[in-house]
């Protein structure tokens, strides 16, 4: 669960929805709503994430990396702006 993950100072998670790649794959039991990915991300970050990914067509990849970044710098100059 996310407390477990934030319990181990888990910094970053993402949340996405799987998609079969062929037919050779296990089918899709059910397609989330973007309105449960929302809710994910809003309790992600009130957990204290860092940084939330979520939505339907979210991926774990070598790039999650490059978008912590950006989110992190983004944020850090809307923080400064502030003062």
């Amino acid at each position: 669960t996310m407390k477990d993950l934030r319990s181990i100072d888990v910094d970053v998670v993402t949340f996405g929805q799987y998609l079969r790649p062929t037919e050779h794959h296990l089918s899709v039991v059910e397609y989330v709503k973007p309105e449960k990915f929302d809710y994910f991300r809003e309790v992600g970050e009130e957990m204290g994430f860092k940084y939330v990914a979520s939505g339907p067509m979210v991926r774990s990849s070598y790039k999650a990396g490059e978008f912590y970044l950006e989110h992190m710098i983004k944020t850090e100059r809307r923080e400064q702006s502030k003062e």
